[in-house]
């Protein structure tokens, strides 16, 4: 892949493929920091000169204009952040687009609306998604991918678009690409991975890939129960995937036979229901009541976690240790966000919840090493899969 710094940007039209998929709670974001990560790239182009058309899409609208899946909120938000004037598109390649791209002068930015909107975006057809790359591409001379949080996407703006014109990564896909490759080719060894989030399906691929390369493996968040179960321990009413069992008494053996140290939680909150003023208890996790579900860690298993956190030399973190949204069951998750903080290892947060859990934690950023946008491709990357976003650029 080569970078921006390497394409002639002034005086010609650049698409840019952002990530800019943020909460929102109405028109309000609640978490921005997939659009300040976008701002060092578009800025760079901007301030060489760069006529800048940025695509990006929010939520599912499934192909069909959805007012509460406009980006409007979210233009406003990057004009803040840029200090700039940026123009807004009132579709995606209609009227509004062309017109509002063909306005813009050298230095200039436009945010084309939800390209979601339309369904040549995510379509499976070839032709289809073809076409409307045409139509995207027709808009800018240049393309630049930087939205790494869709880049294992094969959507017309990740992957097509590229096809159709010169091309080159942004600055924070090179950097994401820099950090999983230190992570998968040569890490700095104890390599300790923690996994967390609500289901062992949405991991598979990644646990049995990241068997083969890690020192140990610390498993947090509702997926635990499925594990603990599989140790045939009584989970209560928890978060369990009963069709997933046998897959994790296979992990569970695979670990064993090839030294790596598997670590589950030895105490949790187990709660009466799901709701943020539930009455709970700590209980060991062999232990948990019918009655009762767990919704965090105990104070036994965080100190547990920090304890095998403290003599990492990388450490990767993917998903929540509970439910991080109630004050009374986040207290798992901060212990493991406050032991990399402590940590003199290469910590690298894999996106997704435990990136959105930092910030709701009011936790330092800068005291990671790493905080990945994309939750989903980062652990595709480190499955081993090939990401179309990346081959795309990679042409």
């Amino acid at each position: 892949m080569i970078g921006i710094d390497e394409l002639d940007v002034k005086g010609r039209r650049v698409f840019v493929r952002a990530d800019l998929n943020v909460p929102l709670d109405g028109e309000t974001i609640t978490d921005d920091g997939r659009i300040r990560a976008s701002v060092p790239t578009i800025r760079k182009l901007l301030e060489r000169g760069a006529r800048v058309v940025v695509g990006a899409h929010l939520g599912r609208p499934k192909g069909t204009p959805t007012p509460k899946y406009s980006l409007a909120p979210v233009s406003r938000r990057l004009a803040e952040l840029l200090g700039e004037d940026v123009a807004f598109a009132a579709d995606v390649v209609g009227e509004s687009a062309r017109s509002t791209v063909e306005a813009l002068q050298d230095g200039q930015v436009a945010l084309l609306e939800n390209l979601r909107f339309e369904p040549g975006e995510e379509s499976k057809d070839d032709a289809v998604r073809g076409e409307f790359a045409d139509r995207l591409a027709a808009l800018a001379e240049l393309y630049v991918g930087d939205g790494f949080g869709a880049v294992h996407r094969k959507h017309a703006s990740v992957y097509d678009v590229p096809k159709r014109l010169p091309h080159a990564a942004g600055d924070l896909i090179l950097a994401e690409v820099e950090v999983l490759r230190r992570l998968t080719e040569d890490p700095a060894r104890p390599y300790v991975v923690v996994l967390g989030g609500a289901k062992v399906s949405d991991k598979l691929g990644v646990i049995a890939n990241l068997l083969t390369k890690v020192d140990r493996l610390l498993v947090g968040g509702g997926m635990a129960y499925t594990f603990l179960k599989a140790q045939g321990h009584e989970v209560g009413a928890s978060l369990l995937q009963e069709d997933q069992l046998d897959t994790v008494r296979g992990f569970l053996n695979d670990a064993a036979a090839r030294g790596v140290e598997l670590v589950l939680p030895v105490d949790v909150l187990a709660a009466t229901h799901f709701a943020a003023d539930a009455p709970h208890d700590v209980v060991d996790a062999t232990a948990i009541p019918a009655d009762r579900q767990g919704l965090d860690i105990g104070p036994r298993t965080r100190e547990l976690f920090a304890a095998k956190l403290a003599d990492a030399r990388t450490v990767f973190w993917n998903g929540p240790m509970g439910v991080f949204e109630f004050d009374a069951f986040s207290g798992g998750t901060r212990a493991v966000a406050e032991a990399l903080i402590g940590s003199a290892a290469f910590t690298v947060v894999g996106g997704g919840d435990s990136a959105a859990a930092v910030r709701r934690l009011g936790l330092p950023e800068d005291r990671f090493s790493h905080i990945s946008t994309g939750g989903g491709a980062s652990l595709e990357y480190l499955e081993g899969k090939t990401l179309p976003g990346l081959a795309a650029l990679e042409e």
